[in-house]
């Protein structure tokens, strides 16, 4: 079995989809990384460009999102 290890300071990014409102604040401000998904709640589109600011974290007003970072 093939084993991968996630790149260095990857992104682990959780959304929380029955505490998303589909407020759209967080896909206002990470609009390469974050979309709405056909039932109105946020999604981590492109997970690979998160720069791990955290700024959709800190402005969700319902916590649905956390941010982690992998430090291997």
């Amino acid at each position: 079995m093939l084993e991968t290890t996630p790149p260095r300071n990857s992104k682990n990014i959780q959304i929380n989809k029955s505490w998303c409102k589909g407020c759209g604040i967080c896909t206002g401000l990470c609009t390469k990384v974050l979309a709405m998904d056909g039932g109105g709640k946020a999604i981590a589109a492109n997970p690979s460009l998160c720069t791990g600011c955290r700024l959709c974290e800190t402005h969700c007003p319902d916590f649905a999102i956390s941010i982690g970072v992998d430090v291997n």
